[in-house]
C-alpha cells in the first residue's frame, strides 16, 4: 500500500473517531475531549500501536496549526469594551485565581521534589480552564443569576491570562534548563515574550483593516487561516511563542476591526476537525511508563490545583467586594480543564524531550478534571441558587400542555 493511501485512510479513521467521540459527549456524562484522549491512548504506543510510523511526523505540525487557531480565537477575549463591561469582580477573580494557581502548583511540586523546570511548566499550565464544558453545564441546567453570569465572563478570559502566564513560565523553565539561570538569560526569556507580542501586533494591525471586506464564507476562512499560519510560522522561524503571537494578533483584530468579526467566526467553523486530530495525538503521546512512574506527580498536581482554585477565587472575591462564599463556590465552578492545557504541554514537549513527562501528566489530569470538573460546576451553581430545579420543572410542565 502506498504512503498516500495509508495517510488518507488514517485521516479518515481519525475523523470517524472524532464523530464517535462527539456522539459519546452528547449522550453520556463523558466529555468528548476525554473520549478522544482515550481513543488516542488505545491506538497509540501505550495501547495497540495501530498508527503507521509516518503519522508521527504530523504531530508537531498538526499541534501547531490547532494551537495557533485556538490562540487566535482566545485573542477575541481581550476585546477592551467587553473587559470594561465585565466589572471589577470578573477581572479581580480571573487574575487572582490565575496567579494563585500558578504559584501554588509550581511551588508545591518543587517542594515535593519535582525538578524546577517541570514544576514551572506544570504551574504555567494549571490556570488553564475549559470554557466549553462550563458553558455546556450552564446551558443544560438553565442556570441564571449573578454567579452564572460572572462565571461565564471569567471562563471567557481565563485561558487568555493562562496563556500569558504559561509563556513566562516556559521562558523561565528554558532558562533553568539551558544554563541554570542568570540575569542575561532572564532577559532573553522576557525578550522572547516581547518579540511574540510585537509580532502579533505587527500582523494584527494590517489584518484588522484588510480582512473581512469581501463576502463572508470561504474568503473569510482563507483570510483568517492564512494570517494565523503566517503568524505562527514567523513566530517559529524567529524563535518566539506562536501561541502568544497568535493570541495578540487576535486581540488586535478584536479591538481594531470595527467592520467585522468574520475571521473569528470562520476559524471557529474548522476548529473542531483540527481539535479531533490534536486530542487524539495528545492521547497517542501518552506513555504508560511515564504515567505509572509519575503517579504521585499526577496526584500532587490534582490536589494542588484544586486547593489553589479555592485560594485564588476566595482572595479575588474579597478584593472585589464579594462574599467569601461567592469566591469559594466560584473556585469549585472553575475546576474543568481541557484543550489549551494539553496544547501547552505539547508545546513544551515539542521543544524539549525532557518535558514529555508533562504531556502524560496533563493528559491524565485532564481526563480527571473533564469528568469531575463539570460535576463540581453544576454543584456550585446549585449551592449558589442559580439552579432552581423546582421552578424549572414547573415552567417545563406549563409549556407542555396537550
Amino acid at each position: 500500500m502506498s504512503v498516500s493511501a495509508l495517510t488518507l485512510m488514517t485521516l479518515g479513521f481519525l475523523f470517524i473517531l472524532g464523530l464517535v467521540a462527539d456522539l459519546i459527549g452528547r449522550n453520556t456524562p463523558i466529555p468528548r475531549v476525554s473520549a478522544l484522549l482515550v481513543f488516542g491512548i488505545i491506538i497509540g504506543p501505550s495501547g495497540f500501536d495501530l498508527l503507521p510510523v509516518a503519522i508521527e511526523h504530523w504531530m508537531p505540525v498538526v499541534s501547531d496549526i490547532a494551537l495557533a487557531s485556538i490562540g487566535f480565537l482566545l485573542g477575541n477575549s481581550f476585546n477592551i469594551s467587553r473587559i470594561h463591561s465585565s466589572g471589577k469582580a470578573v477581572l479581580s477573580i480571573s487574575i487572582f485565581v490565575a496567579l494563585a494557581t500558578t504559584a501554588v502548583v509550581s511551588s508545591g511540586l518543587w517542594l515535593a521534589g519535582v525538578s524546577l523546570p517541570v514544576a514551572l511548566i506544570c504551574g504555567g499550565i494549571a490556570p488553564a480552564t475549559d470554557p466549553a464544558s462550563t458553558v455546556d453545564v450552564i446551558s443544560e441546567s438553565k442556570s441564571e443569576g449573578e454567579f452564572s453570569e460572572t462565571l461565564l465572563k471569567i471562563t471567557a478570559i481565563d485561558d487568555a491570562w493562562g496563556l500569558i502566564i504559561f509563556s513566562l513560565m516556559f521562558a523561565a523553565a528554558q532558562i533553568e534548563m539551558l544554563d541554570g539561570g542568570g540575569l542575561h538569560t532572564l532577559l532573553d526569556g522576557f525578550s522572547e515574550v516581547l518579540v511574540s507580542v510585537l509580532l502579533g501586533v505587527a500582523l494584527g494591525v494590517p489584518m484588522s483593516f484588510l480582512t473581512g471586506r469581501i463576502l463572508p464564507g470561504e474568503p473569510s476562512l482563507v483570510e483568517g487561516l492564512g494570517m494565523v499560519f503566517i503568524c505562527s510560522g514567523c513566530a517559529l522561524w524567529i524563535g518566539a511563542s506562536y501561541l502568544l503571537s497568535a493570541m495578540v494578533m487576535g486581540a488586535v483584530v478584536a479591538n481594531l476591526a470595527r467592520h467585522h468579526e468574520r475571521p473569528f467566526c470562520a476559524i471557529e467553523g474548522v476548529e473542531w476537525p483540527l481539535l479531533v486530530i490534536f486530542f487524539i495525538f495528545a492521547g497517542v503521546c501518552v506513555r504508560r511508563e511515564f504515567f505509572w512512574s509519575n503517579i504521585l506527580l499526577i496526584v500532587f498536581y490534582i490536589l494542588l490545583r484544586v486547593a489553589s482554585r479555592f485560594v485564588g477565587t476566595y482572595g479575588g472575591a474579597l478584593i472585589a467586594g464579594k462574599t467569601g462564599r461567592f469566591g469559594g463556590w466560584m473556585g469549585m465552578a472553575l475546576m474543568p480543564q481541557a484543550g489549551i492545557a494539553l496544547g501547552m504541554a505539547l508545546t513544551a514537549a515539542n521543544r524539549f524531550e525532557e518535558f514529555q513527562v508533562v504531556v502524560s501528566v496533563i493528559a491524565a489530569t485532564t481526563v480527571f478534571f473533564e469528568i469531575a470538573g463539570p460535576i463540581c460546576t453544576r454543584f456550585a451553581l446549585k449551592m449558589m441558587g442559580d439552579i432552581n430545579t423546582g421552578e424549572r420543572h414547573k415552567k417545563d410542565d406549563e409549556g407542555c400542555s396537550f
